[in-house]
Protein backbone atom coordinates (compact mmCIF):
# COMPACT_ATOMS: atom_id res chain seq x y z
CA UNK A 1 0.00 0.00 0.00
CA UNK A 2 1.09 3.47 -0.78
CA UNK A 3 1.81 5.93 1.93
CA UNK A 4 2.11 8.52 -0.65
CA UNK A 5 -0.25 11.41 0.56
CA UNK A 6 -3.41 12.32 -1.11
CA UNK A 7 -2.81 16.11 -2.71
CA UNK A 8 -5.93 18.46 -2.44
CA UNK A 9 -7.76 19.59 -5.17
CA UNK A 10 -7.10 22.88 -7.02
CA UNK A 11 -8.62 26.21 -8.15
CA UNK A 12 -8.00 29.26 -10.16
CA UNK A 13 -7.43 31.67 -7.65
CA UNK A 14 -9.25 34.76 -9.32
CA UNK A 15 -10.30 35.22 -13.21
CA UNK A 16 -7.36 34.68 -14.87
CA UNK A 17 -5.25 33.50 -11.78
CA UNK A 18 -2.87 31.03 -11.15
CA UNK A 19 -3.78 27.43 -10.11
CA UNK A 20 -3.83 26.27 -6.89
CA UNK A 21 -4.53 24.22 -3.94
CA UNK A 22 -8.21 24.84 -2.99
CA UNK A 23 -6.54 25.22 0.74
CA UNK A 24 -3.47 27.39 1.28
CA UNK A 25 -1.32 27.95 3.85
CA UNK A 26 -0.69 31.08 6.06
CA UNK A 27 2.86 31.40 7.20
CA UNK A 28 3.00 34.21 9.81
CA UNK A 29 2.56 31.57 12.98
CA UNK A 30 6.00 29.96 11.90
CA UNK A 31 8.17 32.72 12.81
CA UNK A 32 5.93 35.18 14.61
CA UNK A 33 3.15 36.36 16.55
CA UNK A 34 2.70 33.32 18.80
CA UNK A 35 5.68 33.00 20.60
CA UNK A 36 8.81 30.84 20.42
CA UNK A 37 9.28 28.68 17.10
CA UNK A 38 10.89 25.58 16.61
CA UNK A 39 12.67 26.09 13.68
CA UNK A 40 13.14 22.70 12.59
CA UNK A 41 9.47 21.69 12.76
CA UNK A 42 8.72 25.03 11.35
CA UNK A 43 10.52 23.87 8.64
CA UNK A 44 9.01 20.46 8.34
CA UNK A 45 6.04 21.67 7.73
CA UNK A 46 6.47 23.62 5.37
CA UNK A 47 7.99 20.98 2.76
CA UNK A 48 4.66 19.03 4.14
CA UNK A 49 2.49 22.01 1.99
CA UNK A 50 4.43 20.70 -0.82
CA UNK A 51 3.32 16.91 -0.09
CA UNK A 52 -0.39 17.47 0.48
CA UNK A 53 -0.97 20.03 -2.74
CA UNK A 54 -0.74 23.20 -0.37
CA UNK A 55 0.49 25.56 -2.81
CA UNK A 56 -0.66 28.91 -1.59
CA UNK A 57 1.74 30.27 0.56
CA UNK A 58 1.14 33.37 2.22
CA UNK A 59 3.61 36.00 4.18
CA UNK A 60 3.74 39.78 4.51
CA UNK A 61 6.42 42.38 4.95
CA UNK A 62 5.21 43.33 8.58
CA UNK A 63 5.50 39.69 9.77
CA UNK A 64 8.53 39.56 12.29
CA UNK A 65 9.45 42.48 10.87
CA UNK A 66 10.40 41.23 7.80
CA UNK A 67 11.73 38.16 9.65
CA UNK A 68 8.91 36.02 7.97
CA UNK A 69 9.85 36.28 4.63
CA UNK A 70 13.37 35.75 5.46
CA UNK A 71 12.88 32.63 6.89
CA UNK A 72 10.69 31.49 3.85
CA UNK A 73 13.38 32.34 1.61
CA UNK A 74 15.11 28.36 1.79
CA UNK A 75 11.91 26.84 1.06
CA UNK A 76 10.87 29.01 -1.39
CA UNK A 77 13.87 29.04 -3.35
CA UNK A 78 13.19 25.06 -3.14
CA UNK A 79 10.24 24.97 -4.47
CA UNK A 80 9.92 28.30 -6.55
CA UNK A 81 7.71 26.03 -9.60
CA UNK A 82 5.02 24.69 -7.23
CA UNK A 83 4.13 27.19 -4.86
CA UNK A 84 2.32 30.41 -5.46
CA UNK A 85 3.50 32.87 -3.23
CA UNK A 86 1.94 35.73 -2.14
CA UNK A 87 2.57 38.82 0.36
CA UNK A 88 1.53 41.92 1.52
CA UNK A 89 2.54 45.30 2.08
CA UNK A 90 0.93 48.32 4.02
CA UNK A 91 1.57 48.21 7.53
CA UNK A 92 4.70 49.40 7.85
CA UNK A 93 6.50 48.47 11.82
CA UNK A 94 10.09 49.57 12.12
CA UNK A 95 12.72 47.24 13.90
CA UNK A 96 14.45 49.92 15.89
CA UNK A 97 10.93 51.38 17.56
CA UNK A 98 8.55 48.59 18.33
CA UNK A 99 5.82 50.74 19.36
CA UNK A 100 5.76 52.33 15.97
CA UNK A 101 3.15 51.29 13.29
CA UNK A 102 1.94 53.15 10.33
CA UNK A 103 -0.48 52.39 7.19
CA UNK A 104 1.32 53.22 4.11
CA UNK A 105 -0.51 53.11 0.90
CA UNK A 106 1.00 55.84 -1.23
CA UNK A 107 2.70 54.99 -3.91
CA UNK A 108 6.39 55.61 -3.16
CA UNK A 109 6.24 53.57 -0.27
CA UNK A 110 4.81 50.89 -2.30
CA UNK A 111 7.71 50.61 -4.73
CA UNK A 112 10.00 50.57 -1.47
CA UNK A 113 7.92 48.16 0.00
CA UNK A 114 8.19 45.62 -3.13
CA UNK A 115 11.90 45.81 -3.40
CA UNK A 116 12.55 44.95 0.28
CA UNK A 117 10.19 41.98 -0.47
CA UNK A 118 11.53 40.61 -3.37
CA UNK A 119 15.10 40.74 -1.66
CA UNK A 120 14.02 39.54 1.94
CA UNK A 121 12.05 36.39 -0.43
CA UNK A 122 15.13 36.25 -2.77
CA UNK A 123 12.93 36.19 -5.58
CA UNK A 124 12.19 37.92 -9.06
CA UNK A 125 8.51 38.41 -9.04
CA UNK A 126 6.35 37.99 -6.23
CA UNK A 127 2.84 35.80 -7.46
CA UNK A 128 0.52 37.67 -5.57
CA UNK A 129 0.71 41.51 -3.75
CA UNK A 130 -1.40 42.57 -1.91
CA UNK A 131 -1.98 45.70 -0.04
CA UNK A 132 -2.46 44.57 3.48
CA UNK A 133 -4.35 47.54 5.05
CA UNK A 134 -6.28 50.09 3.17
CA UNK A 135 -5.71 53.79 4.23
CA UNK A 136 -8.79 55.75 3.66
CA UNK A 137 -7.04 59.07 2.98
CA UNK A 138 -5.04 57.41 0.08
CA UNK A 139 -7.22 57.01 -3.17
CA UNK A 140 -7.86 53.59 -4.34
CA UNK A 141 -6.96 55.03 -7.63
CA UNK A 142 -3.49 55.75 -6.76
CA UNK A 143 -2.62 53.10 -4.73
CA UNK A 144 -3.43 50.46 -6.92
CA UNK A 145 -2.40 52.10 -9.81
CA UNK A 146 1.36 52.02 -8.29
CA UNK A 147 0.08 48.07 -7.90
CA UNK A 148 -0.50 47.92 -11.35
CA UNK A 149 2.93 49.47 -12.34
CA UNK A 150 4.87 46.73 -10.35
CA UNK A 151 2.77 44.02 -13.00
CA UNK A 152 4.37 46.07 -15.78
CA UNK A 153 7.44 45.93 -14.54
CA UNK A 154 7.83 42.33 -14.25
CA UNK A 155 7.61 42.35 -10.09
CA UNK A 156 4.18 41.34 -9.42
CA UNK A 157 2.28 38.86 -11.31
CA UNK A 158 -1.34 39.15 -9.71
CA UNK A 159 -2.73 41.59 -7.18
CA UNK A 160 -4.88 41.46 -4.19
CA UNK A 161 -6.79 43.35 -1.49
CA UNK A 162 -7.45 42.87 2.57
CA UNK A 163 -10.06 44.04 4.46
CA UNK A 164 -11.78 45.75 1.45
CA UNK A 165 -15.37 47.03 1.61
CA UNK A 166 -17.59 45.71 -1.83
CA UNK A 167 -17.41 48.95 -2.98
CA UNK A 168 -13.58 49.08 -2.45
CA UNK A 169 -13.13 46.00 -3.70
CA UNK A 170 -15.43 47.35 -7.17
CA UNK A 171 -13.56 50.77 -7.28
CA UNK A 172 -9.85 49.15 -7.65
CA UNK A 173 -11.02 46.10 -9.65
CA UNK A 174 -11.96 49.14 -12.81
CA UNK A 175 -8.45 49.97 -12.17
CA UNK A 176 -6.63 47.11 -12.44
CA UNK A 177 -7.98 43.62 -12.22
CA UNK A 178 -7.98 41.87 -8.62
CA UNK A 179 -7.33 38.09 -8.45
CA UNK A 180 -8.12 37.78 -4.95
CA UNK A 181 -9.57 39.47 -1.94
CA UNK A 182 -8.15 38.62 1.93
CA UNK A 183 -10.11 38.87 4.79
CA UNK A 184 -10.91 37.38 8.55
CA UNK A 185 -13.77 34.42 7.85
CA UNK A 186 -15.04 31.64 9.97
CA UNK A 187 -17.89 30.04 11.46
CA UNK A 188 -16.93 32.95 14.32
CA UNK A 189 -16.36 35.58 12.01
CA UNK A 190 -19.18 36.84 8.99
CA UNK A 191 -18.82 40.42 8.86
CA UNK A 192 -17.55 40.12 5.34
CA UNK A 193 -20.81 38.66 3.94
CA UNK A 194 -22.65 42.03 4.36
CA UNK A 195 -20.54 42.98 0.94
CA UNK A 196 -17.49 42.09 0.09
CA UNK A 197 -18.19 38.52 -0.62
CA UNK A 198 -21.07 39.62 -2.85
CA UNK A 199 -18.76 41.65 -4.74
CA UNK A 200 -15.97 39.22 -5.48
CA UNK A 201 -18.11 36.89 -6.67
CA UNK A 202 -19.79 39.33 -9.06
CA UNK A 203 -16.62 40.52 -10.07
CA UNK A 204 -14.92 36.75 -10.06
CA UNK A 205 -12.36 37.61 -7.63
CA UNK A 206 -10.99 34.72 -5.11
CA UNK A 207 -11.77 35.22 -1.43
CA UNK A 208 -8.92 33.84 0.69
CA UNK A 209 -9.66 33.92 4.16
CA UNK A 210 -7.56 35.05 6.92
CA UNK A 211 -8.00 32.72 10.19
CA UNK A 212 -10.41 30.25 9.46
CA UNK A 213 -10.03 28.84 12.33
CA UNK A 214 -10.32 31.93 14.83
CA UNK A 215 -6.91 31.92 15.61
CA UNK A 216 -6.73 28.42 16.99
CA UNK A 217 -9.51 28.69 19.37
CA UNK A 218 -12.26 27.16 16.68
CA UNK A 219 -10.13 24.06 17.23
CA UNK A 220 -11.14 23.53 20.72
CA UNK A 221 -7.40 22.80 22.25
CA UNK A 222 -7.97 26.25 24.43
CA UNK A 223 -10.98 24.92 25.97
CA UNK A 224 -9.88 21.48 26.11
CA UNK A 225 -6.39 21.31 27.37
CA UNK A 226 -6.57 25.00 29.56
CA UNK A 227 -3.90 26.20 27.31
CA UNK A 228 -2.16 29.40 28.37
CA UNK A 229 -0.84 31.52 26.25
CA UNK A 230 2.78 33.21 26.22
CA UNK A 231 3.98 36.36 26.58
CA UNK A 232 5.08 36.93 23.15
CA UNK A 233 1.71 35.28 22.27
CA UNK A 234 -0.27 38.47 20.47
CA UNK A 235 -3.65 36.34 20.93
CA UNK A 236 -3.35 38.02 24.54
CA UNK A 237 -4.58 41.46 23.19
CA UNK A 238 -7.50 39.80 21.51
CA UNK A 239 -10.81 40.41 22.96
CA UNK A 240 -12.37 36.81 22.33
CA UNK A 241 -9.59 35.24 24.34
CA UNK A 242 -10.06 37.74 27.80
CA UNK A 243 -12.04 36.63 30.48
CA UNK A 244 -15.87 36.40 30.26
CA UNK A 245 -15.46 36.25 26.61
CA UNK A 246 -13.40 33.32 26.05
CA UNK A 247 -15.92 31.69 28.25
CA UNK A 248 -18.50 32.32 26.65
CA UNK A 249 -16.85 31.39 23.05
CA UNK A 250 -15.65 28.07 24.91
CA UNK A 251 -19.56 26.90 24.67
CA UNK A 252 -20.01 28.06 21.53
CA UNK A 253 -17.87 25.49 20.27
CA UNK A 254 -20.14 22.37 21.49
CA UNK A 255 -21.97 21.96 17.94
CA UNK A 256 -18.57 22.14 16.23
CA UNK A 257 -17.68 19.32 19.16
CA UNK A 258 -20.79 17.41 17.92
CA UNK A 259 -20.50 17.00 14.49
CA UNK A 260 -16.93 15.96 15.01
CA UNK A 261 -17.39 13.53 17.21
CA UNK A 262 -20.36 12.19 15.06
CA UNK A 263 -17.60 12.46 11.58
CA UNK A 264 -14.62 10.63 13.42
CA UNK A 265 -13.24 13.95 12.48
CA UNK A 266 -11.55 16.97 14.17
CA UNK A 267 -13.21 20.16 15.60
CA UNK A 268 -10.61 22.18 13.07
CA UNK A 269 -11.71 20.34 10.67
CA UNK A 270 -15.25 20.67 10.63
CA UNK A 271 -14.62 24.62 10.96
CA UNK A 272 -13.06 24.37 8.03
CA UNK A 273 -15.17 22.38 5.73
CA UNK A 274 -17.72 25.34 7.04
CA UNK A 275 -15.09 27.44 5.15
CA UNK A 276 -14.64 25.58 2.57
CA UNK A 277 -18.33 25.20 1.48
CA UNK A 278 -19.06 28.89 1.49
CA UNK A 279 -17.80 28.82 -2.26
CA UNK A 280 -20.56 26.89 -2.78
CA UNK A 281 -22.98 29.14 -0.40
CA UNK A 282 -21.99 32.00 -2.22
CA UNK A 283 -20.99 31.11 -5.83
CA UNK A 284 -17.09 32.26 -5.60
CA UNK A 285 -14.05 30.41 -5.60
CA UNK A 286 -12.45 30.48 -1.70
CA UNK A 287 -9.08 29.40 -0.73
CA UNK A 288 -8.55 29.77 3.16
CA UNK A 289 -4.91 29.95 4.58
CA UNK A 290 -5.09 28.36 8.05
CA UNK A 291 -1.49 28.58 9.81
CA UNK A 292 0.42 25.60 11.90
CA UNK A 293 3.68 24.99 12.71
CA UNK A 294 2.91 21.05 13.18
CA UNK A 295 3.34 18.35 10.04
CA UNK A 296 0.57 16.43 11.37
CA UNK A 297 -1.67 19.51 11.81
CA UNK A 298 -1.14 20.48 8.07
CA UNK A 299 -2.01 17.49 6.72
CA UNK A 300 -5.25 17.55 9.37
CA UNK A 301 -6.18 20.77 7.93
CA UNK A 302 -5.42 19.44 4.06
CA UNK A 303 -7.93 16.57 4.98
CA UNK A 304 -10.87 18.86 5.71
CA UNK A 305 -11.24 19.86 1.67
CA UNK A 306 -12.80 16.54 1.69
CA UNK A 307 -15.79 16.88 4.29
CA UNK A 308 -18.84 18.09 3.17
CA UNK A 309 -21.20 19.21 5.87
CA UNK A 310 -24.73 18.27 5.50
CA UNK A 311 -27.96 21.17 5.19
CA UNK A 312 -28.33 19.81 9.10
CA UNK A 313 -25.16 20.36 10.01
CA UNK A 314 -24.82 23.51 8.74
CA UNK A 315 -27.78 24.70 10.19
CA UNK A 316 -26.32 23.45 13.79
CA UNK A 317 -23.68 25.98 13.19
CA UNK A 318 -25.26 28.86 11.12
CA UNK A 319 -26.17 31.18 14.47
CA UNK A 320 -22.79 31.07 15.87
CA UNK A 321 -21.32 34.38 14.45
CA UNK A 322 -24.01 35.91 16.10
CA UNK A 323 -23.66 35.20 19.46
CA UNK A 324 -19.74 35.42 19.79
CA UNK A 325 -18.61 37.91 22.44
CA UNK A 326 -15.80 40.50 21.80
CA UNK A 327 -14.63 41.57 18.84
CA UNK A 328 -11.96 40.11 16.07
CA UNK A 329 -9.39 42.88 17.03
CA UNK A 330 -8.77 45.14 20.42
CA UNK A 331 -8.87 48.02 17.82
CA UNK A 332 -11.21 47.65 14.47
CA UNK A 333 -10.40 51.02 13.33
CA UNK A 334 -7.95 49.34 10.25
CA UNK A 335 -10.99 46.82 9.20
CA UNK A 336 -13.28 46.78 6.29
CA UNK A 337 -16.41 46.15 9.11
CA UNK A 338 -15.52 49.48 10.45
CA UNK A 339 -15.45 51.28 7.25
CA UNK A 340 -19.17 49.84 6.64
CA UNK A 341 -20.45 50.76 9.71
CA UNK A 342 -19.03 54.15 9.93
CA UNK A 343 -20.86 55.03 6.56
CA UNK A 344 -17.46 55.37 4.55
CA UNK A 345 -18.67 52.26 2.19
CA UNK A 346 -20.59 53.60 -0.59
CA UNK A 347 -23.18 50.46 -0.08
Amino acid sequence: MSNAIQQISKVELGAGGPLVGVQGFGAMGISAAYGETDDAAARETLEATVEAGVTLIDTADMYGVGANEEFLAPFVAAHRDQITLATKFGIEYRADDPSYRAIRNDPAYIKQAVEASLRRLDVDVIDLYYMHRRHPDVPLAESVGAMSELVREGKVKHLGLSEVTGAELREAHAVHPIAAVQTEWSVFSRDVEHSVVGAAAELGVAFVPYSPLGRGFLTGSFADAGKELSDSDFRQLLPRYSGDNAKANVALLEPLHKIAAERGATTAQIALAWVQQRAQVHGLTVVPIPGTRKRSRLLENAAATRIVLSADELALLEPLAGRVAGERYADMSLTSAAREAKGLSSE
